[in-house]
């Protein structure tokens, strides 16, 4: 965190000193700076020039930031150090534990010389707004500086933070007929050995154990606690419901067993019918619609992370994979599974809802003609999206051409003439008569605009020859 944030800090302060040195041949573009980073139950911050950090826990207020500035007498608002003022900048570091209640105050110069330490205490809880028109009062609203403040106020520590602290067994080998807390495993559902049909009760269910790598893996570690985290959150019929028992004295979370199939099996024989293929479509565009207002999404849409189930008689669908959840726009990386990816992912692009709507368009293509848009991709292959796709008509006729232009646009390379959002999408997918049909950027005018050519030529050809019959 200390690396990254002063990584950070100083890419700023590069910009503004050579930016001042071009446009002025001086330092001009000079600023103080705070930033803090709050992460669990721990707060990282920094800061350059004089403007200042404060914690208040429970009436007590304290600075946690270190002033740049000269000590001499007088010379208080001499800065020794700014952003921008030269070229390279070694800002002041501290982290600190947080608590819940704990108030943190970042404010400039402006209001801590209105204020004592004390009134900024007394006020802090009001709020940012109320600091500033406080420091204002004693100018009659004419305030001899810049004033800002801004008041974080931690109203709950973060359960990620929690859940990781807990002690908690941690096994490299799990066997056959062992109990967990009173869970019988039955038999490993996975290769690895980490995630496990059992019984309790007469009842199945599956449970899933961190891996054990993740002893020395503290990043491993973190992923499998936001991804418990996110199974517990995520309460919606999409998913299977899951739980974390309160004495659970390994790592794990527990989930219900689901009587199916995943997709990827169920469609190994024959394609999926136009009618499920629809009925997947809206299911997949909810579900992410769904965790887009938590500002999350899945990551790793595919048929392999979907059961095909039955309730009351009819086929349904869940998405049982909960390690690949994560904050739109957070991951950058190429997470997920390639063959599933959008091009702009392999470009270092943010996963988004662009690049779930590519996922979606892949699995749609996939169960409904057994092959990959553009041919299975390899981990750590760059591949190629320049060539054509193979319409999805030409290896499934049964597909109608509304459905073919929905999964045609979804997969588009150019994100311009993609799907921007889901609601887009899950419009067309369910008003088949709306859907306009999709041209790939080389298909030529004439082929876009068929009707319409044949439609000016016959006129063209009627005019000729009403003018040669005046003529002759």
């Amino acid at each position: 965190m200390e690396k990254s944030i002063k990584h950070f800090i100083e890419n700023i302060n590069h910009v503004l000193y050579m930016e001042s040195m071009e446009d002025y041949e001086r330092e001009e573009l000079v600023t103080t700076l705070t930033l803090v980073v709050i992460e669990g139950d721990r707060l990282y911050g920094a800061n350059v020039g004089d403007s200042r950090i404060y914690l208040n826990r429970k009436g007590v207020c304290a600075q946690l930031s270190n002033d740049h500035s000269m000590d001499e007498e007088g010379m208080e608002n001499v800065l020794t150090s700014a952003m921008g003022l030269e070229e390279s900048v070694s800002p002041y570091y501290f982290e600190n534990n947080l608590l819940s209640g704990d108030q943190i105050l970042l404010c400039s110069d402006g209001l801590y010389n209105e204020l004592s330490q004390d009134e900024i205490s007394d006020s802090m809880k009001m709020g940012a707004s109320f600091l500033v028109k406080k420091a204002s009062k004693k100018h009659n609203d004419d305030l001899p500086d810049d004033t800002t403040a801004v008041v974080i106020e931690i109203k709950e520590l973060d359960p990620r933070g929690k859940l990781k602290q807990l002690d908690l067994i941690v096994k490299e080998h799990y066997k056959v007929g062992e109990e967990v807390d009173g869970y019988k495993l039955l038999k490993p559902l996975i290769q690895n050995n980490r995630t496990w049909l059992c019984e309790k009760r007469g009842l199945q269910y599956v449970i899933k154990f961190v891996p054990y790598e993740a002893v020395d893996d503290v990043v491993m570690l973190d992923m499998f606690v936001k991804e418990v985290w996110m199974a517990k959150r995520l309460k919606a019929g999409f998913f299977p419901k899951a739980v974390v028992p309160k004495k659970r004295t390994h790592r794990y979370y527990i989930m219900p067993f689901i009587e199916g199939v995943s997709l990827k099996v169920f469609t190994q024989k024959k394609p999926l019918s136009v009618d499920m293929s629809v009925e997947l479509s809206v299911f997949l565009l909810k579900m992410s619609q769904f965790l887009i207002r938590l500002d999350l999404v899945h990551g790793d849409i595919k048929p392999e992370n979907i059961i095909v189930t039955e309730r009351k008689g009819k086929l349904v669908f869940k998405m049982v994979d909960f390690g690949s959840i994560t904050e739109a726009y957070s991951n950058v990386t190429r997470a997920g599974t390639p063959s599933y990816l959008a091009p702009e992912r392999f470009k270092q692009a943010p996963i988004n809802e662009q690049t779930e709507l590519y996922a979606i368009g892949v699995t749609l293509y996939e169960v409904l003609t057994q092959k990959y848009p553009f041919g299975e991709i390899e981990p750590f292959q760059t591949p190629s999206f320049e060539k054509k796709i193979k319409e999805p008509t030409k290896l499934n006729p049964k597909i109608p051409k509304w459905l073919e232009s929905v999964i045609l646009r979804a997969l588009d390379p150019d994100t311009d003439n993609r799907y921007h959002n889901y609601s887009e999408m899950q419009y067309e997918i369910t008003n088949p008569t709306k859907v306009k049909p999709y041209f790939d950027k080389s298909t030529s005018f004439v082929e876009r605009h068929e009707k319409m050519v044949y439609k000016v030529g016959f006129i063209s050809m009627l005019i000729l020859n009403l003018v040669q019959l005046f003529w002759f």
